[in-house]
């Protein structure tokens, strides 16, 4: 039997499956097309769709544990709960599923308040499972690094209530450990939710401060203007996605993103080492352009 990861060609899915890997697990990756990426050695591709009820029921026949990332997507609970009741026909009860930080207090953000109504049928209907709520990704920032580069202004608009950044690395560490866990198991274990966050809360102007510290020159915070946000990511991708994004851009402007007190520690002790920093990750990102002329 054998761990499926649903979600495996994505940012934290690929590390997921490489952890895996690492471990010694036997991995089944889900893909909708087979070949279009190269796994690490041992990890096995399954084709299927996540509204493919034939081809999704095939997949998850031989599996034991289960990793369910689902993409921000407008059918997301629907591919969601599809997966979820296929996954308790076939009798799977080792399950890992990824949802978000405070998933039931941004009601009005709608992949949050997706994510929350997928917790709740793991909750009502009492399946074995982790639910990890990870906060912001620091890795979202790498999508603005060449801006911050070529205009000195940090753009994302999260204010100033703070918000604890976590690193992919450490999301993906913390699945792996609870994936294996699960697995593991002679039986079904309790269901579970973790908090996923980093080690300091950060304020768009503390943030502005890291990268001018890293680039050895002032990089300004852009400011609080969601509206300005919502039709830059309007001009590159769907209006339903940047709409979506400028309410959760908004909610953490209001309410912030922080996790209960000795979640960190309860993290660190999971995953075996210490948090990574923002100033880890603005290090890394921009290693390689610092001396570039702007």
């Amino acid at each position: 039997m054998s761990i499926l990861v649903i979600g495996a060609t994505g940012t934290i899915g690929s590390l997921v499956t490489q952890g895996l890997a690492e471990a010694g697990a036997e991995v089944k990756a889900l893909v909708r097309q087979a070949g279009k990426r190269d796994f690490p050695a041992g990890v096995t591709e399954v084709v299927a769709d996540l509204t493919d009820v034939v081809s999704l029921r095939a997949a998850l026949s031989s599996v034991r544990t289960l990793f369910l990332l689902n993409a921000v997507t407008p059918d997301e609970v629907t591919q969601a709960l599809i997966t979820l009741n296929l996954a308790r026909e076939a009798g799977i009860e080792r399950i890992v599923y990824l949802s978000v930080i405070h998933a039931d207090t941004f009601t009005h953000v709608p992949h949050f308040t997706g994510k929350h109504t997928v917790e709740r049928m793991l909750e009502s209907l009492d399946m074995p499972a982790t639910i990890l709520r990870p906060a912001y990704f620091m890795q979202n920032d790498l999508m603005v690094r060449q801006t911050i580069q070529d205009y000195s202004v940090y753009p994302m608009p999260i204010g100033s209530a703070g918000v604890s950044m976590i690193d992919t690395r450490d999301i993906a560490d913390v699945a792996v450990a609870e994936l294996l866990r699960r697995d593991k198991a002679p039986s079904a274990l309790a269901r579970v939710t973790l908090e996923l966050v980093g080690p300091n809360a950060l304020t768009g102007a503390s943030v502005a401060k890291i990268w001018s510290a890293a680039l050895g020159r002032e990089i300004a915070y852009g400011g609080d203007d969601v509206v300005a946000f919502e039709g830059q990511l309007a001009a590159y991708g769907p209006g339903w996605l940047a709409y979506d994004m400028r309410l959760m851009m908004a909610a953490i402007q209001t309410f912030g993103m922080h996790a209960a007190e000795g979640t960190v520690e309860r993290l660190e002790a999971i995953i075996g080492h210490p948090l990574r920093t923002y100033e880890d990750f603005v290090r890394e990102a921009t290693a390689g352009f610092v001396s570039q002329p702007h």
